[in-house]
């Protein structure tokens, strides 16, 4: 199928809206896909034509007897569904280097594409202080998004260590004796690896270290900040490599190339004794909450989306480009009117030349079928002067304070349903239990008894206690079953969670939310 007419079929798919109970100004708004112009479209998926994806009549008609009862889902099966993915490690207060700046950190993932294309990482640095936290949004499938979860907290706490610990792990290697740790990982047990990979991957990352013993600036490690950008570049680079050069077998072949064609997105937190520095690329958030004298949450944001709505970055892009190509580069919203994120690991679709690309699909084996890899001979419109695309990431540092009490890292799913302000006050409500309400204004005062209503029956919905113990969870509940007063509509929340597999992703992302709570008495308060 062309790529235009998947445009097509997608743009006339997004225009579907889905009437559900509980409240008719907040239902829910198609959802954008990251990448519009590659692959088949939901509607394509479950049989319908260009002319009937349209029309949702025609869709519920074409949905079996048993999708239709599945709609009614009870509390018990909700809960089943929003808490298959939790995770919750508390980690200890002293680690044997001195006191952790991070107290515990709860997590959840949600699925709308089947598979899930988000990951998240978390682990601690065992040759340098700090703990390192990730989220990954995938598009084109799942590919780039797992490769990245698996290596790219690697490469930065390697790139942390001071030479003598990078001599120990290479004396190891070259003599074939056990290598020190240099994560401890915090895995659920749903989370896999790349096990086919994990030679070449380590065969990588040694060459990595090594070129860090060559230099001599590299004594004492590289800072966070450093760590972390070279991180980033270096792991694309090498994700790129990997799908140019022979390897050992067919399988690891093709799953290099698929990893280089699909795409991620991806926000890092290192969190040390003294601050938090963060790595973002793409589309993912990461926000702090902090909690004011006077008992009330506000958000800080430490990440900027890198999309078609931050103007900085729009200059950007286009500054990389001859000035022929301004109109061009970016076209509804959409990198070359086709990817929406402007950071980006992968992707080689928007990087490569065109010859390399062709060159390097056609070197599978004449049975692999390309579909089955979410692999497509497709160019984007206006490819004129490649790289359209990079993984530098923007880095941001913040300094600990006492009132600094958590960190939400999330993908776009969670950020297209909550804003800043609304995800921090859930998650510092959930923390303290208590629901503060802002005084009645005088201009309430005067309003008539139907808006008094109103304005009570969204007040008691802010005060309505949690389900869950879990705030990932929480968010992720609220972020899908919030109604038009603020209150939680289990009928809304049902619907959304009981969409057909062929249906969700037209209506929600895949959500993925961390909550990491700060030890804030460690942090210092700052002086002028």
């Amino acid at each position: 199928m062309s790529g235009r007419v998947c445009a097509s079929i997608l743009q006339r798919a997004s225009c579907y809206t889905l009437t559900l109970p509980c409240s008719t100004l907040s239902q829910p708004r198609p959802v954008h896909r990251h990448v519009s112009s590659v692959g088949a479209s939901r509607a394509d998926q479950v049989g319908l034509s260009v002319e009937e994806s349209g029309n949702w009549s025609q869709i519920k008609r074409r949905l079996s007897t048993r999708q239709d009862l599945d709609f009614q889902l009870n509390q018990v099966q909700i809960n089943n569904i929003l808490r298959s993915n939790e995770q919750t490690v508390s980690v200890p207060e002293f680690d044997g280097r001195g006191l952790s700046t991070v107290r515990k950190f709860e997590s959840n993932q949600l699925a709308a594409n089947t598979p899930n294309e988000d990951r998240r990482s978390a682990a601690t640095c065992l040759q340098s202080k700090g703990m390192l936290f990730g989220v990954f949004d995938g598009h084109g499938g799942w590919a780039c998004a797992q490769a990245v979860s698996e290596r790219l907290l690697y490469y930065t706490a390697v790139a942390m260590m001071p030479k003598q610990s990078l001599e120990e792990l290479e004396k190891c290697m070259e003599e074939g004796r056990p290598v020190p740790p240099i994560l401890q990982w915090y895995k659920h047990h749903t989370d896999f690896n790349y096990r086919e990979s994990a030679s070449l991957y380590i065969d990588h990352l040694r060459v990595f270290w090594q070129e860090l013993l060559d230099s001599e600036e590299h004594d004492d490690g590289m800072s966070p900040p450093d760590a972390l950008d070279r991180a980033f570049k270096r792991l694309d680079a090498d994700i790129s490599l990997e799908a140019q050069v022979p390897l050992s077998n067919d399988l690891m072949k093709s799953t290099a190339i698929q990893v280089a064609f699909a795409g991620c997105t991806a926000s890092v937190a290192h969190i040390g004794p003294e601050g938090i520095h963060v790595a973002n690329a793409g589309d993912c958030r990461i926000v702090l909450g902090v909690q004011e004298e006077d008992g009330s949450w506000s958000a800080l944001p430490l990440s900027q989306d890198h999309n078609s709505q931050n103007e900085a970055e729009m200059e950007r892009i286009r500054a990389q480009h001859p000035p022929s190509e301004r109109d061009t580069v970016v076209t509804e919203d959409r990198l070359l009117g086709v990817l929406m994120p402007l950071r980006a690991f992968g992707d080689v679709r928007f990087k490569w030349s065109h010859e390399l690309q062709q060159s390097i699909l056609a070197s599978l084996e004449s049975g692999v079928d390309l579909d089955s890899l979410n692999l497509y001979q497709y160019t984007p419109p206006n490819y004129f002067t490649p790289p359209y695309l990079d993984v530098a990431p923007e880095i941001t540092y913040h300094k600990l304070r006492p009132k600094d009490r958590f960190l939400i890292l999330g993908t776009d799913g969670l950020w297209d349903e909550l804003g800043n302000e609304e995800a921090v006050r859930l998650v510092g409500e959930h923390l303290s239990g208590v629901h503060l309400q802002a005084p009645v204004s005088p201009s309430e005062r005067q309003l008539k008894l139907g808006q008094m209503h109103e304005l009570l029956l969204k007040r008691r919905a802010r005060a309505s206690p949690a389900l869950d113990t879990n705030a990932a969870t929480h968010l992720i509940r609220r972020a899908l079953g919030t109604g038009e007063y603020g209150e939680l509509c289990q009928e809304r929340l049902a619907s959304m969670l009981a969409l057909p597999e062929d249906l969700a992703r037209m209506y929600r992302d895949d959500i993925t939310a961390t909550v990491v709570y700060l030890n804030s008495n460690l942090a210092r308060p700052q002086h002028a």
